[in-house]
């Protein structure tokens, strides 16, 4: 049996592992899905100070509680700034860290630092629509943006849509600094909409966005669907998970 926690991306709370939670239960894992504080059932908790530090916390503070060890700690999306704050805060809890179709950022980079070209737009939506605090979910427009939203159905899109909550914008904005020498716990990733392939070139070639991915720790895996694998390919993705 293996300890699982699974933490959701952007705008997502723990509801969106519920299939994948059951595939793992139902193969005899421990499963803990977490809401950070500011999402979901916890959207009353969305203040100003809600930050990347105030979801590892979060997440730190469950391992601590449950005394949780040996744990497969899993992110989705924009969940790998907490999970990897986590994998550096308390290393001795964690037997792997997995990333679904994200990946550690380089140190002193936020989110937003991913692609910064966005930046104007998101922080007009967050002045306008967000009460200069929160960034408001997307439209989830399988039109607009075919490539994520890929293998989704008009029920999971309905859910998508329907459950979605604003994202505290600290979350996106606050730097995650590494420290000098980085654990090695293991690693995996798991790509949905870019091949292992180009992740690998990117990582060959030295891009500075996928240093963090050379190390000996980690290793790459493929579940080709769109950017939300655990609503598209639940079954497939909770196998996946329990193999590894």
């Amino acid at each position: 049996m293996t300890t699982f926690v699974l933490v959701p991306g952007f705008w997502l709370g723990a509801w969106a592992w519920d299939e994948v939670a059951a595939g793992l239960r139902g193969a005899g894992h421990r499963v803990y899905a977490v809401t950070l504080p500011g999402l979901a059932e916890r959207a009353g908790e969305a203040t100003a100070e809600v930050d990347v530090d105030a979801h590892v916390a979060d997440i730190a503070g469950l391992l601590e509680r449950e005394d949780l060890r040996e744990v497969v700690l899993v992110g989705h999306s924009g969940a790998n700034m907490p999970v990897t704050g986590v994998a550096d805060r308390v290393p001795e809890r964690l037997a792997r860290v997995v990333y679904v179709d994200t990946a550690p950022l380089p140190s002193g980079l936020a989110q937003i630092d991913f692609d910064p070209g966005a930046r104007p737009a998101v922080e007009k939506r967050v002045a306008q629509e967000g009460q200069g605090r929160l960034i408001p979910p997307p439209a989830f427009d399988p039109v607009a943006e075919p490539g994520l939203l890929a293998g989704l159905d008009e029920a999971a899109l309905a859910r998508l849509r329907e459950r979605a909550t604003p994202q505290p914008w600290g979350t996106a904005t606050q730097p995650l600094v590494r420290p000098g020498r980085i654990p090695g716990t293991p690693k995996t990733l798991i790509m949905s909409t870019v091949p292992v392939a180009v992740v690998e070139q990117r990582v060959a070639a030295g891009d500075p966005m996928f240093a963090m991915l050379a190390g000996p720790e980690w290793t790459f895996h493929e579940l080709p669907t769109g950017h939300w694998p655990m609503l598209s390919r639940p079954a497939d993705l909770a196998a996946l998970l329990g193999r590894l």
